[in-house]
């Protein structure tokens, strides 16, 4: 686990937060299984999901084919330093918009995202997200509540 973060590091942890907007806008949620670790856990007002297959599950329900999706993510900021459990604190900013299949915009939200990102053997993955809502449009729907099993 590195000690300190180099612009190599800082460099691959923002791909990765860049990955996962291109994923989640272009309905590619498998891809998202090379991005977070296996145990990733992931906090939305979709709900809260353990592990990456109940990650993908979340994305895919919470970002459905109904809608044409863009995330604009910027300022990400990893760091300063990965902590005991090496995990790195991750933050960026998120303009998220959604279309009809027509290109009618219907609704927009911003906020923040908070990742961490771990050093594995793979390389940099991320372990964890949470979404913090700001801001959203009167008509921004609230996601459902994922199913209890």
């Amino acid at each position: 686990m590195p000690t300190l973060l180099t612009p190599i590091d800082h460099a691959a942890i923002a791909e990765l937060v860049n990955h996962v907007g291109a994923a989640l806008d272009e309905g590619r949620f498998d891809d998202l299984r090379a991005v977070y670790t296996h145990d990733a856990v992931g906090t939305t007002p979709g709900g809260t999901a353990h592990g990456i297959d109940a990650l993908v599950a979340q994305a895919a329900r919470n970002h459905g084919p109904d809608h044409r999706i863009q995330h604009l993510i910027s300022g990400v900021v990893a760091g300063p330093d990965p902590g005991r459990d090496g995990d790195v604190p991750v933050r960026a900013n998120v303009l998220l918009s959604f279309a009809a299949t027509d290109h009618a915009l219907e609704w927009q939200a911003g906020g923040v995202y908070r990742f961490t990102a771990r050093a594995t053997d793979d390389g940099w993955r991320l372990s964890s997200v949470r979404t913090e809502p700001v801001w959203r449009t009167e008509d921004a729907p609230v996601p459902p509540a994922p199913p209890v099993p």
